[in-house]
């Protein structure tokens, strides 16, 4: 009976111990199995930098260019403008260019300017917007007069209402700062 009850404990064991889950290695504390496939591969290509020149002046102005082995050319010049008690560290001005290898083995070629009126950049790549229809122009240009002869009202009128001159600068004033403070000339 000893023996028999040995066999059976034996067996169990035996039949507990195979049914462990198996162990699988872990990545990123996910099963291998379960990993998601990777979206994209990391490329080591070492690419050399065949030219590369920075020219840094005194008065902050600069030119630098490089290329690349990879077809990446690039040029820009800079320099500072507008010293003022608005700017007191002038405006960077940029203006240059660069091209690349599209992946259809097209070159795109991109100039650009930055400064204080923002980036703009064109290329025959770039998309433009299509001409505005005549209509709509006119329907603008309408818009546009109608804004124009308020403005030339409100002037008019300050010129013999200092009170309202006063209200009319404020206002100015508030829409220099972003602030909307509404129409005068019923007021």
């Amino acid at each position: 009976m000893k023996a028999f009850s040995f066999f059976l404990c034996l067996c169990a064991l035996i039949l507990t111990g195979s049914a462990k889950p198996q162990i699988r290695p872990l990545a990123n504390n996910i099963p291998l199995d379960d990993k998601p496939e990777p979206r994209h591969r990391e490329s080591t290509t070492w690419i050399p930098i065949l030219k590369f020149n920075k020219e840094q002046s005194e008065d902050g102005s600069y030119r630098t260019e490089y290329e690349t082995g990879n077809s990446i050319v690039h040029e820009e010049t800079g320099f500072l403008k507008d010293f003022s008690d608005t700017n007191p560290n002038g405006v960077l001005v940029q203006h240059g260019q660069y091209s690349y290898l599209s992946p259809e083995g097209e070159t795109i070629n991109v100039q650009y300017t930055a400064d204080e009126h923002g980036f703009r950049a064109t290329g025959d790549h770039i998309p433009t917007p299509p001409a505005i229809p005549e209509e709509i122009q006119k329907g603008l240009d309408q818009i546009y007069a109608g804004i124009k002869l308020q403005q030339e009202r409100l002037e008019q009128r300050a010129k013999s209402d200092p009170d309202f001159a006063k209200k009319l600068e404020e206002r100015r004033l508030a829409n220099k700062n972003g602030q909307y403070v509404g129409l005068l000339e019923n007021n």
